[in-house]
């Protein structure tokens, strides 16, 4: 039986979109999770190379099989496998034209200039758009920013057909203070102007921090304050018995100095630092725990650390399961969080700072503000200057030196270690869910 879309067995239909394969993003999986095990009826959509389906509790898992890029020309496809000064000069020469679309089509179009700077967005609407409507949810939750615009057009036509959908929008990062994903000029105006357009029909908004929550409301003059569930660990349920051992992975001994960096590799996370550091660190050996130890830059880090001389002591090491990630860290004496400054950075409390904290590691962590602060006011670890090779080595041998010092900041009744944990940011996420639902949901529970 159906009341008013909602489905009777439990509170009501959500559909969850992200735009990944889902099996590395611990915060999408554990939202889907434990809005499944609150009662809601929870489908969970990423997409990949590959169609498949599953289940992550009672919560039903599809992954979308996404088109394929449009092969390039010879000629660049040649260019960009070359690399180099060549590919360098080639970017450079075509920015001035770059420049001109983007003040071209907002001078024409205002915020819906994306559609002509960034078209391949209309590639996960033609995907998630027919699976989202044939679900027919009651809310909708939009992951990250590319989402967005899918579950808003979906929310449209719904009402237009007569059902009334409520949308949450998940803020995973500020986009404003965000890298681009892509080497030109036209990537980052062309999501900015997606996020204007359709921030303003969303429901509710969570993000992942206060600070993020503050700029949030005021870039987008938010009618409230965003629900803020940090990237922590669930901690209830303790880790599987199977846990791989990272030190026996790595072929280091319990004696061995061991670092770990864990989650993806771009320039900006800043290990190429701790790379340049290892040769004035003797003895001490690097795990890289990466998503993919085959990945173009990873490659270009261990090529840095052969001319070094300190190949042997950098270890990559495929990504676990994420109810056993501070269980398997926890082998290690030092995580590293090697960021550079990027607006988003200095706001940003990332989901690795949560589990090296679980995992009751000592935390060297560049001078980006938010984590730096953190770090500071609570005394597990070190705060280094950023992209500073030499002040990197200082903090680490000061670790090194008393690592008991920094773990002892998660013993105790001060301990922080209890607010960080998803099982304390979760009741958020329902008690959001349920306002939004509020009339629908009682018209259920008293049918």
């Amino acid at each position: 039986m159906h009341c008013d879309g909602v489905a009777a067995a439990g509170r009501g239909r959500v559909v969850m979109l992200v735009d990944n394969s889902i099996d590395g993003d611990s915060r999408v999986q554990k939202a889907a999770r434990s809005a499944a095990d609150a009662g809601w009826d929870v489908t969970l959509l990423g997409c990949g190379d590959t169609a498949r389906e599953g289940q992550l509790g009672t919560a039903t898992v599809r992954v979308l099989a996404m088109p394929r890029p449009a092969a390039r020309s010879g000629v660049r496809q040649r260019l960009v496998a070359r690399g180099g000064a060549l590919l360098r000069v080639a970017r450079l020469l075509r920015r001035p034209s770059e420049y001109v679309q983007v003040l071209l089509w907002h001078a024409i179009s205002g915020d819906r200039a994306w559609r002509r700077l960034e078209p391949g967005l209309w590639t996960y609407e033609r995907v998630f758009g027919p699976v989202v409507d044939a679900v027919a949810p009651d809310l909708i939750h939009a992951h990250d920013f590319r989402m967005l615009g899918v579950a808003a057009r979906a929310v449209e036509r719904a009402e237009a057909a007569g059902r009334q959908v409520r949308l949450v929008w998940d803020a995973h990062e500020w986009l404003a203070g965000a890298r681009p994903r892509r080497d030109n000029v036209r990537w980052l105006p062309a999501h900015l102007a997606y996020l204007r357009e359709y921030v303003p029909r969303v429901d509710g908004v969570v993000t992942v921090s206060a600070a993020l929550a503050d700029l949030l409301r005021s870039e987008y003059r938010l009618a409230e304050e965003p629900t803020v569930l940090l990237n922590a660990p669930a901690v209830a349920d303790p880790p599987p018995p199977d846990v791989p051992d990272l030190r026996a992975r790595c072929g280091v001994g319990p004696k061995t100095p061991l670092l770990v960096y864990s989650g993806a590799l771009a320039e900006q996370r800043g290990v190429g630092t701790v790379i340049e550091a290892l040769p004035r660190l003797p003895d001490v050996h690097l795990a890289l725990v990466v998503g993919d130890v085959s990945a173009p830059y990873l490659r270009q880090l261990l090529d840095v650390a052969a001319r070094l001389g300190v190949a042997d002591r950098v270890h990559p090491q495929p990504y676990v399961p994420h109810q056993q990630v501070s269980a398997f860290l926890s082998a290690a004496d030092v995580g590293l969080i090697p960021l550079h400054h990027w607006p988003n950075h200095e706001i940003a409390l990332i989901t690795k700072f949560f589990e090296y904290a679980h995992a009751r590691l000592p935390i060297v962590v560049s001078d980006v503000q938010t984590m730096a602060d953190t770090v500071r006011a609570t005394g597990q670890g070190e705060v280094f200057r950023a992209r500073d090779v030499g002040d990197l080595v200082r903090a680490v041998q000061a670790v090194l030196a008393d690592p008991q010092r920094y773990r002892r900041s998660y013993d105790g009744p001060d301990s922080p270690l209890a607010d960080w944990t998803w099982e304390a940011q979760v009741d958020r996420l329902d008690a959001l869910y349920r306002r939004l639902l509020s009339p629908t949901v009682e018209s259920v529970e008293t049918s």
